[in-house]
């Protein structure tokens, strides 16, 4: 049955959150959020947390606010759940499980995977080579997660040019080649992955973490053996044992990570057999011994090709090896002592016996003739060196020439005494040769036998002993030096004499005629007296019998003039000032015989521009300056600089010269005064111009340096309207006269001509004079004319080149040209005038208005649809104020079909009631606006695709909708059409639609949009109980809507009205209301929701009493199996009702206290008693029925606590908080979330009634309905959540 109750109920608390997003960056003690709770009754709330996962949070149990009490970390666990816990103070712990989501926070740095990157690679790797992959990994998420690449580092610092990451990917790639030996054999790269960044701590942070990859340049055979110390030259001794050794030759494999084997070999020499060279470690040792003296046609030196080749082939598959050339010098030991030689020619025999010939009586100094005797020692140097003397037994008649000698001579033997030399004594005389090594011992003897010779006794004689003669140097071959002849008195050599010169050094620069003594230069180049100026050969005369007379001649060479005169310096420099003398010394030498013509040098100065004004004295060189020097007569391009050249002459013949170059620097002095080049001037000057320039003057100072050339100018009588400015010109200095800025020239004034007296003066104060006649004229000063209303037209994103109109301005003045600008450009868009998004059009200067072609972007329609050019129109030849003229160009902008529909977003989502869905329902409408204009902007919709979203993952979906084929537009030209269903939904999915839509205008320019539709399953439909006819519910529904929604604050969507198909009470009509109950945002409000808001003193007070009257009586859920009432809100009668109840409650309340001290009396002993006894699945501890008190798995805030009858309850209404705790015991009004602490089922126990002789109901006593209500949960597996309550009244009343 239903009872309707007039009194208010206290409510439980709401706990009013599911979930709970919690950022995993919030520290310890920080507040993570607020428990969102809340009681309909105001009572004061407790909170706390509790369940595994409580430890995370701290709870505060007056506020509700929670803080961390354990670091969160989203990467471990990501969403959890915790139990919140809130008590009003009445009744029994309101639990609900809450989902906490731990939001991201960049708290981790990205980590490397598969370390290490480590590398060995070829040196000879391509560039472009993926060298590694660097991979990290980031477990945050979102943009934290995405992880991107760089190289921090490299060393050394050179592989930076020579490797390169890919920031996306972590490719590390070889940009550059390796080479093992010239760079680096290892580089150590440092790899940095940073994540994309996200907030932490509510600081936008980057993380980072690097590794170091070694990559090790393996070396390849690629680079030919080098020597390391083969020198071009060593040296050995001759006679050297075979196996001495030279020299090692040492090389290596330049690819020092190869290091291949060397083995060495002898590629060729030019003495075979003499040396080898060991294979394997270069040794280069004596293979023959050799002596040097047979290896002269060498030069003792033997060349060794010497080959170093690797063992194992190289990259390109040969045997890489390198030749170089060493040269061994073969030197000398005294091995050889000297040897007597006779030779004819080149050929040379060896003996020990000459035989010569000399006449008796030869003087001293004779050789024996007829010795043909060498000695040589083929030693080499020092080695050579010998000394020769004669022994034997005439040894005293004789000597020997030379005395020493050096490795090959020519040995002659002379007459000592000539005396000893006599045939009648002797007529054969022996001598021998002694030849010894000067340095070793060896030596050789040679015998001479010498015959005498019997001659006649006089000897050919000269006149005298000395010559002398004197020849000129170089003179011609044959020249006759002079005829010398020599007598002798014995008559047999009369006319046989012959002549002979000695030496026979002499013989290459004189000979004699043998016959006549005739003696003549033989090769006149080879005499220079420069080198020898005398020779004194020797003239031998000669008898018949051999008999000779000598005499020396004397030479002398005479000078002749072949040395050139030589000056002391190639360029003189000096400088003097203007109108000064110059004087310098130019000097010069001649290597000529000294005081002859030859060496005696004249100067004169050589023909040019400045030899005419200077002289030099013709013997000493000293140069002057004839006349005053003045630095203007010389070309100012040559800087005062004047360049002589001075010729130095000798006087021989023919004469010899040679220059230099005299450079004299002229200095400036103020020596001129300014000149001006004009002797007076005339100028026009337009009136009004303060300022202008009138004209320029020029004057001109000849000096030529700055100083001293430079003007200033003044004027003598300004009349107080010029003022004049000096300035430099090419020509001069120009003086610029212009009118005083402070005063204007009046053409009607006093003056329409000034003369002006314009002073020139240089810094010496040297002045010049010109008078300067100024003439005013009149000038043009009316501005040109802006055309009116002038108006063009162009087409949105134009092409077309041609102008799109002109402006064509018009000027008073005769002489005018004019010229167009723009100024400025305004458009108007979206019917505001304003600044152009760009510079679209432009003004060319003959007035042509031209789209601007130049701009970022194309005229648009859609943004502007008019734009207004302020140009200007300038007479270019104005002379006198204003000379433009501004004015407003407006042009018409024409749409074109050049956009894409646009969706626009009216809400967010749209909420589906899925059983109100049926084949062509509305669930959904999209909008879109193109912002062309006309046919171009009408707009189609189309659905493309349709994705089903639960918490079993995306489901595609078949186009289960469709739009409208018609879209429709409103007053604002904004399009729009209604998404509709194709069938029927199921009304038990959970989830949402995600649909999208293609919007395109007639030229098929198209734009896509998603829809969200949230699905309110039939789980949330409720149904409202009406004691009313249907037709009387339909009558008033606007009403009831309208009263539902104003106290749920849902939208109230009204399913179905219908009569209940089984009344409760014969005879009446109860007709059931479906509806639900939805919120903007897709969330709806379920039984419990709507059981809770209706069942709130608010909501009773304002609208409860006006539901009553309208016929409502409960609310009750719908299940597939139909409605199943859960009449646990029952709404006041009436105002009558409720003052009928407060008039009971005032005359019967001490019948009720009465009653409420026996009751409660009963209890006490019930529980005593019911503690004793044991139901299976009895809650552990007492209970005391009728009471909110229970035990401790109970939802009561009384735990565990053991009642003692005994003890004093405090039922005294006024002080026995305990009292006022039982009055709502069995108050209907339990939230669902209890049923998670207590599985009890809450069912009526009938209270006892008040006369003793109702004591046989079988429920009499508090114990019995205690023990039964208890064996009735045994019966009853699932809580009942609508149950009637008799007792009510009774029991909290």
């Amino acid at each position: 049955m239903y009872v309707l109750s007039s009194s208010y109920c206290n409510s439980l608390p709401v706990i009013n959150m599911a979930m709970v997003q919690v950022s995993e960056d919030i520290e310890i003690d920080e507040v993570a959020f607020q428990i969102d709770a809340y009681d309909v009754d105001n009572d004061t709330l407790t909170y706390k947390i509790q369940g595994q996962n409580a430890y995370y949070f701290k709870a505060n149990k007056q506020t509700g606010e929670v803080t961390i009490g354990t670091k969160l970390d989203r990467e471990t666990n990501d969403l959890f759940q915790i139990e919140v816990v809130v008590n009003d103070g009445v009744y029994a712990d309101v639990i609900k499980t809450v989902y906490i989501a731990v939001l991201d926070a960049n708290d981790n740095k990205p980590l490397f995977e598969n370390l290490p990157y480590n590398r060995d690679i070829p040196e000879n790797t391509p560039v472009g080579t993926t060298i590694f992959t660097a991979s990290a990994t980031d477990i945050d998420s979102g943009r934290a997660a995405i992880v991107s690449y760089k190289i921090d580092e490299v060393v050394p610092n050179d592989g930076l040019q020579l490797f390169e990451i890919s920031e996306t990917n972590g490719n590390v790639v070889l940009k550059g080649p390796l080479n093992f030996n010239e760079k680096s054999p290892f580089y150590q790269i440092k790899v940095n992955a940073t994540d994309g960044g996200g907030p932490l701590n509510n600081v936008e942070t980057f993380q980072s973490s690097t590794t170091i990859a070694l990559i090790a340049v393996k070396d390849v055979p690629d680079i030919d053996p080098q020597f390391l110390n083969l020198p071009n030259y060593v040296t050995i001794d001759e006679n050297s044992p075979k196996g001495t050794l030279v020299f090692t030759v040492r090389a290596r494999d330049p690819d020092t990570g190869i290091n291949d084997p060397i083995v060495y070999s002898i590629e060729s020499t030019n003495a075979q057999d003499l040396f080898q060279i060991a294979k394997s470690d270069g040794k280069i040792t004596v293979n023959t011994v050799f002596d040097r003296e047979a290896l002269l046609d060498i030069s003792a030196v033997v060349e060794l090709n010497i080959k170093a080749s690797e063992t194992n082939p190289n990259v390109n598959g040969v045997i890489a090896s390198t030749v170089q050339t060493l040269q061994i010098s073969i030197t000398d030991v005294n091995d050889n002592g000297p040897n007597f030689y006779e030779c004819v020619g080149d050929s040379c025999t060896q003996i020990n016996s000459f035989t010569g010939v000399v006449d008796e009586h030869s003087s001293v100094g004779v050789a024996v003739a007829r010795l043909n005797i060498r000695v040589k020692d083929p030693d080499q140097g020092e080695n050579s060196t010998f000394e020769l003397k004669l022994d034997g037994p005439d040894k005293d008649a004789f000597s020997v020439s030379p005395s020493s000698g050096l490795a090959d001579s020519i040995v002659q033997v002379m007459i000592k005494n000539s005396e000893a030399v006599d045939f009648e004594k002797k007529k054969t005389m022996t001598v021998q040769i002694i030849a010894k090594d000067a340095n070793a011992d060896f030596t050789s003897t040679a015998s001479v036998t010498i015959n005498i010779n019997d001659v006649n006794d006089n000897y050919p004689e000269f006149e005298k002993e000395n010559y002398e003669f004197s020849i000129n140097e170089h003179c011609k071959d044959g020249t006759i030096i002079a005829t010398i002849t020599a007598t002798d008195e014995d008559a047999l050599d009369d006319g046989k004499i012959t002549y002979k010169l000695v030496p026979g050094s002499m013989l290459k620069y004189f000979e004699v005629f043998p016959n006549n003594g005739t003696i003549y230069v033989k090769d006149g180049k080879l005499l220079d007296r420069e080198i020898t100026s005398s020779y004194t050969p020797t003239l031998q005369a000669i008898d018949s019998e051999g008999k000779t007379g000598t005499t020396v001649v004397e030479i002398n060479l005479r000078d002749i003039n072949d040395q050139t005169p030589v000056m002391n310096r190639e360029k003189y420099e000096t400088f003097v000032q203007e109108n000064d003398n110059l004087e310098i010394e130019i000097q010069a030498r001649d290597g000529d015989e000294p005081e002859t013509q030859n060496s005696k040098i004249q100067y004169h100065i050589k023909d040019g521009s400045f030899s005419s004004n200077f002289t030099i004295d013709l013997d000493s060189g000293v140069l002057l300056n004839k006349g005053l020097l003045d630095r203007e007569a010389i070309d100012p391009k040559l800087n005062g600089v004047i360049e002589l050249t001075v010729i130095a002459s000798d006087m021989g013949m023919p004469s010899l010269s040679s220059s230099a170059t005299v450079i004299i620097n002229i200095a400036d002095v103020n020596d001129n005064s300014p000149k001006y080049l004009n002797d007076d001037y005339t100028f026009h000057v337009k009136e009004n111009e303060g300022g202008i320039l009138v004209g320029s003057v020029l004057a001109r100072d000849a000096d030529q340096t700055d100083i001293y050339n430079r003007i200033t100018f003044s004027i003598e009588n300004t009349f107080k309207s010029f003022i004049i400015i000096s300035e430099p010109s090419d020509e001069g200095y120009l003086g610029n006269i212009k009118v005083d800025p402070a005063f204007m020239l009046n053409y009607e004034g006093e003056f329409k001509t000034y003369n002006l007296t314009i002073e020139a003066s240089d810094l010496g104060q040297n002045k010049a004079v010109t008078t300067v006649h100024v003439v005013v004229e009149d000038v043009n000063d009316t501005p040109p004319e802006f055309p009116a209303d002038l108006m063009l037209c162009v087409k949105e994103n134009t092409t077309v080149s041609a102008p799109l109109g002109a402006i064509v301005g018009t000027d008073v003045d005769t002489k005018h040209f004019l010229e167009y600008a723009l100024v400025s450009a305004e458009c108007q868009c979206g019917g505001i005038r304003k600044s152009c998004p760009d510079e679209w059009f432009k003004v060319e200067t003959n007035g042509d208005v031209v789209v601007n072609y130049a701009s970022p972007s194309a005229i648009d329609y859609e943004k502007c649809d008019q734009a207004f050019l302020t140009a200007k129109v300038v007479d270019i030849k104005t002379e006198k104020g204003p000379d433009s003229t501004e004015g407003i160009v407006t042009i018409t902008i024409e749409d074109i079909n050049d956009n894409a529909p646009e969706f626009f977003t009216v809400q967010d989502f749209y909420v589906v009631l899925l059983e109100r869905v049926d084949k062509g329902s509305a669930v959904a409408k999209v909008y879109a606006e193109d912002r062309d204009t006309g046919e171009n902007k009408k707009t189609e919709f189309t659905v493309v695709n349709v994705t089903f979203i639960s918490s079993e993952g995306n489901v595609p979906q078949d186009l289960i909708f469709y739009t409208d084929t018609e879209a429709q537009q409103d007053a604002e030209g904004k399009f729009s059409a209604d998404i509709r269903s194709l069938k029927k939904m199921n009304t038990a999915q959970k989830g949402k639609f995600i649909v999208k839509v293609e919007a395109c205008n007639p030229d098929l320019l198209c734009s896509t949009s998603v829809l969200e539709l949230l699905t309110v399953d039939s789980s949330y439909k409720v149904s409202l109980r009406f004691k009313s006819p249907v037709s009387v519910v339909n009558e008033n529904l606007p009403r009831i809507r309208e009263i539902l929604t104003s106290a749920t604050k849902a939208s109230v969507h009204i399913f179905n009205v219908i009569l209940e198909e089984k009344t409760q009470r014969a005879g009446e009509d109860v007709t059931v209301l479906e509806a639900y109950f939805v919120f903007p945002n897709g969330s709806a409000l379920d039984y419990a929701d709507v059981n809770r808001i209706l069942n709130s003193e608010e909501v009773y007070m304002e609208y409860g009493i006006v539901l009553v009257q309208l016929g409502f009586t409960g609310i009750s859920t719908t299940t597939d199996g139909g409605t199943k009432m859960k009449t646990e809100v029952f709404i006041m009668i009436g105002v009558v009702a409720a003052l009928g109840i407060i008039a009971i409650v005032t005359t019967t309340s001490l019948v009720c206290i009465r009653r409420n001290y026996k009751r409660k009396l009963k209890a006490s002993k019930a529980m005593n008693s019911a503690a004793t006894v044991v139901i299976e699945n009895q809650k552990s501890g007492p209970v005391v029925p009728g009471t909110n008190k229970y035990t401790s798995d109970g939802a009561n805030p009384v735990l565990n606590m053991n009642f003692n009858t005994v003890a004093d309850l405090g039922f005294d209404e006024d002080g026995s908080s305990i009292d006022k705790e039982s009055l709502n015991s069995l108050d209907y009004n339990i939230d669902m979330n209890m049923t998670e602490n207590d599985s009890m089922p809450m069912m009526m126990i009938e209270e006892e009634d008040e006369e003793d002789d109702r004591s046989a109901s079988p429920y009499i006593e508090p114990l019995g309905a205690a023990l039964a209500q208890r064996e009735k949960k045994r019966e009853n597996e699932s809580p009942n959540f609508a149950f009637d309550n008799p007792a009510m009244s009774t029991t909290d009343l």
